[in-house]
């Protein structure tokens, strides 16, 4: 979640302080700030996430049947989405306050539905359907069927396709609401 709170925070503080007014006297875009905000936190987060993994996996020795290219892929797919979704929250908000209780109230049920803590399968049908619309479902279950199930990337390619497509969404939608002053 340092995805969301990262870049949602630094952006909204950003156009409290100014910093976005001053910069929006550049010749630089929203499209091209924000890809550049995408960037810089996808590189910091796929990092350090990426070590905590390696030091927690050599003292606990994670069950892994797949590949760690794939699980790596899905990972960095899924830091995109949710860096995209928090780049939604952060264009319009002018105070931290107001963006941390919009975070939590999209975290929140996002990790009660993406099956992280406990199964959907006795859900009902539409908490299903609804859970398909976070990224981080299609998260954990690329990553449970790679690592548990020794999946190859072909078979959690519609789970990679719709991380792809969030992202990309989530971007232009964050591009297009995006303001660079707090009116």
């Amino acid at each position: 979640f340092s995805a969301l709170y990262g870049v949602g925070y630094v952006i909204v503080r950003y156009r409290k302080n100014g910093v976005l007014k001053r910069l929006s006297a550049t010749p630089l875009t929203r499209l091209e700030f924000l890809l550049a905000q995408l960037a810089s936190r996808w590189w910091i987060i796929l990092a350090t996430g990426t070590l905590v993994f390696a030091v927690l996996n050599t003292m606990f020795h994670f069950q892994m049947h797949g590949s760690w290219l794939a699980l790596l892929l899905v990972y960095a797919l899924g830091v995109f989405s949710l860096i995209s979704l928090g780049l939604i929250i952060a264009s319009r908000l002018a105070t931290e306050e107001v963006a941390d209780g919009i975070l939590n109230l999209l975290s929140w049920p996002m990790m009660f539905l993406s099956e992280i803590w406990f199964s959907l399968d006795g859900a009902h049908p539409v908490v299903k359907w609804l859970s398909q619309l976070f990224p981080l479902t299609h998260v954990t279950s690329a990553a449970r069927a790679i690592m548990l199930d020794g999946t190859g990337i072909v078979q959690v390619l519609p789970q990679v396709a719709t991380l792809v497509a969030m992202g990309l969404v989530f971007l232009a939608v964050g591009a297009w609401l995006f303001r660079w002053g707090q009116k």
